[in-house]
């Protein structure tokens, strides 16, 4: 019998730039519309303030990081608190160059922003089916 886990996903926690904004509104879209059956959310600032059950499920299952910018908090706290990489992942930043997408509100997302943080959730989904994958082959039994 096998089993697939749930795959936790950390958004950037930078309130104070737009790409933090459209980093969290992926999540979101990820775990409620495209994923909801295999993802779920961890806290940045939780898992980073030592909360057990955020930190004992990045370190028990497979976790993608959606950081804002280039200073990759997200991955650099799971690294830090789980002693592994993330699984995946995905900048905010190199999305926006990629599609030549330039939100400019922190605040609410602009139309640009929200085109932008739908690309972001599809790279992200694409991550879980990958993840998805790879944990199906291994969990198969041999005949």
């Amino acid at each position: 019998m096998w089993m697939i886990k749930k795959i936790g996903v950390i958004s950037c926690a930078g309130e104070e730039i737009p790409e933090g904004t459209v980093s969290r509104t992926a999540t979101r879209i990820v775990i409620e519309d495209l994923c909801p059956d295999n993802t779920l959310t961890i806290c940045l600032p939780l898992f980073t303030a030592g909360h057990e059950e955020e930190r004992a499920f990045a370190i028990n299952f497979p976790t993608i990081a959606v950081d804002g910018c280039e200073k990759r908090c997200a991955e650099k706290g799971i690294r830090r608190f789980t002693g592994n990489p993330p699984d995946a992942t995905i900048i905010v930043t190199d999305i926006m160059k990629k599609c030549n997408l330039n939100p400019k509100s922190r605040v609410q997302l602009d139309e640009e922003g929200k085109r932008l943080a739908m690309k972001v959730a599809e790279a992200v989904a694409e991550e879980v089916d990958k993840i998805m994958e790879k944990q199906l082959e291994q969990s198969e039994i041999p005949e």
